[in-house]
C-alpha cells in the first residue's frame, strides 16, 4: 500500500467504527424479530386455547386469556417500533458508510 495521507487513514478509521456500528444494529434488530416472531407465535397459539398461562420467573400461572393478548399484542408492536427505527438508523448508517468509502477509494486511486 502507498503512503497514504492522514485524512484518508481518518477517513478509514471512521469507515472500520460505522462497520461496527452497523453490524452491532442488525444483531439488536434480529433480537427485535425474534420478538416479533415469538409474540405471534404465541398469539396465534392462543386463539383456541380455553386456558391460558404465563411465565413468571419460575412460576407458570394462569391469566385471563383477553389480558395476556393485550400484553402479547403490546410487546409485538413494542418490537415492531424498534424494529423500524433501526431499519431507519440501518439505512442511514449504510449510506453514510457508502459515502465514505467513496471517498476512500477516490483518494487511494490518486
Amino acid at each position: 500500500m502507498t503512503d497514504v495521507d492522514k485524512e484518508t487513514k481518518n477517513k478509514i478509521s471512521k469507515l472500520q467504527m460505522l462497520e461496527q456500528r452497523l453490524q452491532s444494529l442488525i444483531m439488536q434488530k434480529q433480537t427485535f424479530q425474534t420478538q416479533m416472531l415469538e409474540s405471534n407465535n404465541a398469539l396465534g397459539e392462543i386463539e383456541d386455547s380455553k386456558e391460558t398461562y404465563k411465565i413468571i420467573g419460575n412460576v407458570m400461572v394462569s391469566v385471563d386469556k383477553e389480558e395476556l393478548k393485550k400484553d402479547l399484542t403490546s410487546k409485538k408492536e413494542m418490537a415492531e417500533l424498534k424494529v423500524e427505527n433501526l431499519d431507519k438508523e440501518e439505512n442511514k448508517l449504510r449510506e453514510e458508510a457508502n459515502e465514505l468509502q467513496k471517498e476512500v477509494m477516490g483518494s487511494l486511486g490518486k
